[in-house]
């Protein structure tokens, strides 16, 4: 099995276990929603709320090893906590809280990427805006794949609801042109 993908089985286990809200995003969601490419991590948004953090950030950290000696104090500040799969790939967990995060994991769905591998990952609208408002060069490619192989099936009227505050909270209002003009380049593919 690849190596991201059995990172990813362990991942989603462990939550599974514990019967934890969350979802896979990031490149191994990409696999199912977009342009397929190579990944070296896992990323995932796990539903911890506010205030919670420190229980989760401490059940993780008794089976993961953190890639950071001062991984739990990094996840109370940044909101991610940064550990190793048990065969070494990088996993980045992200503590979610906000309402929109919630609806994220709220609307992933199971995905059977090969036998005895499915996971739970975000919708395709949700990752395209997740990767709009990250807004790094790999996320605009990204998105312009998601684009192309979803077409018109994507709902916009939600991608533009959960993007549009996002935006303004960033003050960056370049993101939303910039996925409407990838938005009409993919209808000429």
């Amino acid at each position: 099995m690849n190596p991201v993908f059995e990172a990813a089985l362990e991942v989603h286990r462990f939550m599974q276990e514990r019967h934890w809200r969350f979802c896979i995003i990031g490149g191994v969601a990409l696999q199912r929603w977009g342009e397929p490419r190579a990944t070296v991590d896992v990323d995932l948004t796990l539903l911890t709320g506010f205030g919670e953090e420190e229980a989760f950030i401490a059940e993780t950290l008794s089976h993961f090893r953190p890639r950071r000696p001062d991984a739990a104090e990094f996840a109370l500040r940044a909101r991610v906590l940064l550990l190793y799969a048990a065969n070494g790939v990088g996993v980045d967990m992200a503590l979610a809280g906000f309402d929109f995060e919630e609806e994220v994991v709220s609307r992933a769905t199971p995905f059977l990427f090969a036998p005895n591998v499915s996971l739970v990952t975000c919708s395709a609208e949700d990752l395209v805006f997740l990767k709009a408002f990250a807004g790094r060069g790999q996320d605009w490619v990204d998105v312009d794949g998601i684009l192309v192989r979803q077409g018109e099936s994507l709902d916009w009227d939600y991608i533009t609801r959960q993007l549009r505050p996002l935006c303004e909270l960033k003050d960056d209002p370049d993101i939303l042109p910039r996925l409407e003009t990838l938005r009409k380049r993919a209808r000429e593919v």
